[in-house]
Protein backbone atom coordinates (compact mmCIF):
# COMPACT_ATOMS: atom_id res chain seq x y z
CA UNK A 1 0.00 0.00 0.00
CA UNK A 2 1.41 3.67 -1.37
CA UNK A 3 1.51 6.07 2.14
CA UNK A 4 0.46 9.41 0.55
CA UNK A 5 2.15 13.06 1.02
CA UNK A 6 0.51 15.61 -0.46
CA UNK A 7 3.27 18.48 -0.26
CA UNK A 8 2.52 22.39 -1.50
CA UNK A 9 4.66 21.38 -4.44
CA UNK A 10 2.65 18.15 -5.48
CA UNK A 11 -0.71 19.88 -4.90
CA UNK A 12 0.77 23.46 -7.31
CA UNK A 13 1.38 20.39 -9.68
CA UNK A 14 -1.91 18.70 -9.83
CA UNK A 15 -3.52 22.04 -9.93
CA UNK A 16 -1.05 22.52 -13.04
CA UNK A 17 -2.12 19.77 -14.45
CA UNK A 18 -5.62 20.26 -14.07
CA UNK A 19 -4.86 23.26 -16.46
CA UNK A 20 -3.27 21.12 -19.19
CA UNK A 21 0.31 22.80 -18.19
CA UNK A 22 2.05 19.78 -16.29
CA UNK A 23 2.30 16.06 -15.94
CA UNK A 24 1.88 14.37 -12.65
CA UNK A 25 4.76 12.35 -12.52
CA UNK A 26 8.54 13.99 -13.58
CA UNK A 27 10.31 15.74 -11.04
CA UNK A 28 12.00 15.05 -8.16
CA UNK A 29 9.26 13.82 -5.56
CA UNK A 30 9.46 11.32 -2.31
CA UNK A 31 7.99 8.23 -2.56
CA UNK A 32 5.14 9.37 -0.56
CA UNK A 33 4.70 12.46 -3.39
CA UNK A 34 4.66 10.23 -6.21
CA UNK A 35 1.84 8.24 -4.29
CA UNK A 36 0.07 11.21 -4.39
CA UNK A 37 -0.13 12.22 -8.01
CA UNK A 38 -0.36 8.91 -8.69
CA UNK A 39 -3.55 9.29 -6.85
CA UNK A 40 -4.58 12.24 -7.93
CA UNK A 41 -3.51 12.47 -11.23
CA UNK A 42 -5.85 10.76 -13.26
CA UNK A 43 -8.80 13.03 -11.80
CA UNK A 44 -6.80 16.14 -12.30
CA UNK A 45 -6.34 15.14 -16.12
CA UNK A 46 -8.08 16.53 -18.95
CA UNK A 47 -6.07 15.11 -21.92
CA UNK A 48 -8.10 11.57 -21.52
CA UNK A 49 -12.02 12.63 -22.27
CA UNK A 50 -14.33 12.84 -19.32
CA UNK A 51 -13.52 11.61 -16.24
CA UNK A 52 -16.59 10.53 -13.76
CA UNK A 53 -15.31 9.58 -10.32
CA UNK A 54 -17.69 8.33 -7.47
CA UNK A 55 -16.72 8.89 -4.08
CA UNK A 56 -17.76 7.07 -0.81
CA UNK A 57 -16.74 7.08 2.44
CA UNK A 58 -17.65 4.55 4.78
CA UNK A 59 -16.74 2.28 8.09
CA UNK A 60 -14.70 -0.83 8.35
CA UNK A 61 -17.86 -3.07 8.36
CA UNK A 62 -19.17 -0.81 5.24
CA UNK A 63 -21.58 1.38 6.62
CA UNK A 64 -22.17 4.98 5.43
CA UNK A 65 -24.13 6.19 8.34
CA UNK A 66 -25.17 5.51 12.14
CA UNK A 67 -28.83 3.77 12.55
CA UNK A 68 -30.22 7.01 13.13
CA UNK A 69 -28.66 8.48 9.87
CA UNK A 70 -25.97 10.73 10.93
CA UNK A 71 -23.06 10.38 8.57
CA UNK A 72 -20.85 13.47 9.59
CA UNK A 73 -18.21 11.70 11.15
CA UNK A 74 -17.64 8.60 9.18
CA UNK A 75 -14.94 10.03 7.12
CA UNK A 76 -12.27 11.28 9.60
CA UNK A 77 -9.95 14.34 8.79
CA UNK A 78 -7.64 13.14 6.00
CA UNK A 79 -10.90 11.32 4.35
CA UNK A 80 -12.70 14.60 4.41
CA UNK A 81 -9.31 16.41 2.94
CA UNK A 82 -9.55 13.41 0.08
CA UNK A 83 -13.07 14.63 -0.66
CA UNK A 84 -11.98 18.49 -0.91
CA UNK A 85 -9.26 17.89 -3.16
CA UNK A 86 -11.12 15.59 -5.40
CA UNK A 87 -13.59 18.53 -5.42
CA UNK A 88 -10.92 20.71 -6.33
CA UNK A 89 -9.91 18.76 -9.51
CA UNK A 90 -13.01 18.62 -11.08
CA UNK A 91 -15.76 20.90 -12.87
CA UNK A 92 -18.81 19.70 -11.19
CA UNK A 93 -19.82 17.75 -7.95
CA UNK A 94 -23.11 15.78 -7.77
CA UNK A 95 -25.01 14.82 -5.74
CA UNK A 96 -29.17 13.77 -5.41
CA UNK A 97 -31.60 15.56 -3.52
CA UNK A 98 -31.78 13.39 -0.22
CA UNK A 99 -28.39 13.95 0.36
CA UNK A 100 -28.84 17.76 -0.19
CA UNK A 101 -31.90 17.59 2.22
CA UNK A 102 -30.02 15.29 4.60
CA UNK A 103 -26.50 16.00 5.30
CA UNK A 104 -26.96 20.09 3.92
CA UNK A 105 -23.72 20.48 2.38
CA UNK A 106 -21.74 23.16 0.97
CA UNK A 107 -19.64 21.32 -1.49
CA UNK A 108 -16.85 23.55 -1.44
CA UNK A 109 -12.79 23.50 -1.13
CA UNK A 110 -12.15 25.35 2.01
CA UNK A 111 -9.87 22.21 3.27
CA UNK A 112 -7.33 22.81 0.12
CA UNK A 113 -6.21 25.61 -2.11
CA UNK A 114 -8.69 25.60 -5.59
CA UNK A 115 -11.66 26.80 -7.18
CA UNK A 116 -14.89 25.33 -5.66
CA UNK A 117 -16.74 23.05 -8.21
CA UNK A 118 -19.93 24.08 -10.27
CA UNK A 119 -22.95 22.43 -7.57
CA UNK A 120 -25.22 20.13 -9.15
CA UNK A 121 -28.28 18.70 -7.39
CA UNK A 122 -30.67 16.06 -8.99
CA UNK A 123 -34.05 16.72 -8.05
CA UNK A 124 -36.38 15.19 -9.92
CA UNK A 125 -39.58 16.87 -8.29
CA UNK A 126 -38.50 19.81 -7.12
CA UNK A 127 -38.16 18.74 -3.14
CA UNK A 128 -35.44 20.69 -2.34
CA UNK A 129 -35.92 24.59 -0.58
CA UNK A 130 -34.69 27.54 -1.99
CA UNK A 131 -32.58 28.26 0.93
CA UNK A 132 -30.57 25.16 0.93
CA UNK A 133 -26.81 25.65 1.41
CA UNK A 134 -25.97 24.81 -2.11
CA UNK A 135 -28.20 27.71 -3.83
CA UNK A 136 -26.05 30.16 -1.41
CA UNK A 137 -24.52 32.85 -3.77
CA UNK A 138 -20.68 32.54 -3.54
CA UNK A 139 -19.94 33.19 -7.00
CA UNK A 140 -20.08 29.60 -8.07
CA UNK A 141 -21.96 27.89 -10.46
CA UNK A 142 -25.28 26.29 -9.29
CA UNK A 143 -27.27 23.74 -11.41
CA UNK A 144 -30.46 22.16 -10.00
CA UNK A 145 -31.58 19.09 -12.70
CA UNK A 146 -35.47 18.73 -12.47
CA UNK A 147 -38.66 17.30 -14.15
CA UNK A 148 -40.63 20.38 -12.51
CA UNK A 149 -41.59 23.74 -13.32
CA UNK A 150 -40.25 24.76 -9.40
CA UNK A 151 -38.82 28.01 -9.67
CA UNK A 152 -35.31 28.17 -8.25
CA UNK A 153 -32.97 31.35 -6.92
CA UNK A 154 -31.98 33.90 -9.11
CA UNK A 155 -28.65 32.92 -10.56
CA UNK A 156 -29.44 28.96 -10.51
CA UNK A 157 -29.39 27.24 -13.61
CA UNK A 158 -32.30 25.05 -14.04
CA UNK A 159 -31.94 21.83 -16.16
CA UNK A 160 -35.03 20.32 -16.89
CA UNK A 161 -34.90 16.73 -18.22
CA UNK A 162 -37.70 14.42 -18.42
CA UNK A 163 -37.73 11.30 -15.56
CA UNK A 164 -38.83 7.74 -15.31
CA UNK A 165 -41.15 7.23 -12.58
CA UNK A 166 -39.65 9.86 -10.22
CA UNK A 167 -35.77 9.29 -11.69
CA UNK A 168 -33.47 10.68 -14.14
CA UNK A 169 -31.13 7.85 -16.47
CA UNK A 170 -27.54 8.81 -15.47
CA UNK A 171 -26.85 9.40 -18.87
CA UNK A 172 -28.85 11.76 -19.14
CA UNK A 173 -27.54 14.29 -16.38
CA UNK A 174 -24.12 13.62 -18.03
CA UNK A 175 -24.97 14.47 -21.09
CA UNK A 176 -26.74 17.10 -19.86
CA UNK A 177 -24.01 18.82 -17.82
CA UNK A 178 -21.76 18.55 -20.79
CA UNK A 179 -24.15 20.62 -22.85
CA UNK A 180 -23.51 23.43 -20.51
CA UNK A 181 -19.44 23.14 -20.15
CA UNK A 182 -19.42 20.64 -16.74
CA UNK A 183 -17.74 17.27 -18.29
CA UNK A 184 -15.39 16.20 -15.07
CA UNK A 185 -17.88 15.11 -12.66
CA UNK A 186 -17.77 14.02 -8.97
CA UNK A 187 -20.31 12.18 -7.82
CA UNK A 188 -20.53 12.50 -4.04
CA UNK A 189 -23.93 10.71 -2.78
CA UNK A 190 -25.51 9.40 -1.58
CA UNK A 191 -24.78 6.01 -2.37
CA UNK A 192 -27.89 5.48 -3.98
CA UNK A 193 -26.82 8.16 -6.75
CA UNK A 194 -23.58 6.73 -6.91
CA UNK A 195 -25.35 2.89 -7.31
CA UNK A 196 -27.24 4.54 -10.46
CA UNK A 197 -24.19 4.92 -11.97
CA UNK A 198 -22.20 1.98 -11.61
CA UNK A 199 -25.36 0.12 -12.80
CA UNK A 200 -25.20 1.67 -16.27
CA UNK A 201 -21.90 1.35 -16.59
CA UNK A 202 -20.91 5.26 -16.72
CA UNK A 203 -18.17 5.26 -13.85
CA UNK A 204 -14.49 6.64 -15.05
CA UNK A 205 -13.11 5.80 -11.43
CA UNK A 206 -14.68 4.83 -7.65
CA UNK A 207 -12.88 6.20 -4.58
CA UNK A 208 -13.61 4.19 -1.71
CA UNK A 209 -12.47 5.61 1.72
CA UNK A 210 -12.12 3.34 4.40
CA UNK A 211 -11.93 4.92 7.83
CA UNK A 212 -11.08 2.74 10.91
CA UNK A 213 -14.34 2.62 13.09
CA UNK A 214 -16.36 -0.25 13.12
CA UNK A 215 -20.41 1.42 13.40
CA UNK A 216 -22.26 -1.77 13.54
CA UNK A 217 -25.27 -0.83 12.52
CA UNK A 218 -27.19 1.57 9.75
CA UNK A 219 -27.24 2.34 6.29
CA UNK A 220 -24.67 -0.01 4.09
CA UNK A 221 -22.19 1.72 1.17
CA UNK A 222 -22.73 1.19 -2.53
CA UNK A 223 -25.88 -1.51 -3.07
CA UNK A 224 -26.50 -2.25 -6.81
CA UNK A 225 -29.84 -2.58 -8.71
CA UNK A 226 -28.02 -5.61 -10.76
CA UNK A 227 -28.21 -8.69 -9.40
CA UNK A 228 -25.19 -10.76 -8.66
CA UNK A 229 -26.25 -13.91 -8.16
CA UNK A 230 -22.74 -15.57 -7.74
CA UNK A 231 -19.67 -14.30 -6.93
CA UNK A 232 -18.14 -15.04 -9.90
CA UNK A 233 -20.57 -12.10 -12.21
CA UNK A 234 -18.95 -9.82 -9.30
CA UNK A 235 -17.30 -6.56 -10.42
CA UNK A 236 -14.21 -6.77 -10.91
CA UNK A 237 -12.54 -3.36 -11.05
CA UNK A 238 -8.58 -3.01 -11.15
CA UNK A 239 -7.76 -1.51 -7.60
CA UNK A 240 -5.32 0.43 -6.33
CA UNK A 241 -4.65 1.38 -2.85
CA UNK A 242 -3.40 4.00 -0.81
CA UNK A 243 -2.72 5.77 3.10
CA UNK A 244 -3.96 8.47 3.98
CA UNK A 245 -3.36 8.77 7.45
CA UNK A 246 -5.14 6.34 9.13
CA UNK A 247 -8.08 6.14 6.36
CA UNK A 248 -7.34 4.08 3.43
CA UNK A 249 -8.62 4.70 -0.48
CA UNK A 250 -9.18 2.01 -2.55
CA UNK A 251 -8.45 3.82 -5.95
CA UNK A 252 -11.06 1.86 -8.60
CA UNK A 253 -11.05 1.63 -12.10
CA UNK A 254 -14.23 1.36 -13.17
CA UNK A 255 -14.40 2.46 -16.59
CA UNK A 256 -12.73 -0.03 -19.99
CA UNK A 257 -10.57 2.44 -20.65
CA UNK A 258 -9.53 3.64 -17.08
CA UNK A 259 -5.93 2.14 -16.93
CA UNK A 260 -5.13 4.81 -19.56
CA UNK A 261 -5.66 7.70 -17.08
CA UNK A 262 -2.89 6.25 -14.76
CA UNK A 263 -0.61 5.96 -17.80
CA UNK A 264 2.17 9.19 -17.34
CA UNK A 265 1.80 12.18 -19.73
CA UNK A 266 4.75 14.47 -20.26
CA UNK A 267 4.16 18.33 -20.84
Amino acid sequence: MKQVEVSDAVWQRLLKVKQGEACACCGDWTDSELAALDLYGPIARRDAGAVIVGQVGQSLDGRVTAFDGDSKDVSGPDGIVHLHRLRALVDAVVIGVNTALIDTPRLTVRHCEGKNPARVVIDPKGRLENDSPVFYEDGTRRVVIQATDTKRPSGVEVLKLSDTKGQFHPESIIDGLSEIGLNHLLIEGGAFTIAKFIDNDLLSRLHIGISPLIIGSGKQGISLQTEQNKLEDAIRPATRSFALGPEVVFDCGISADSEASVQPLHR
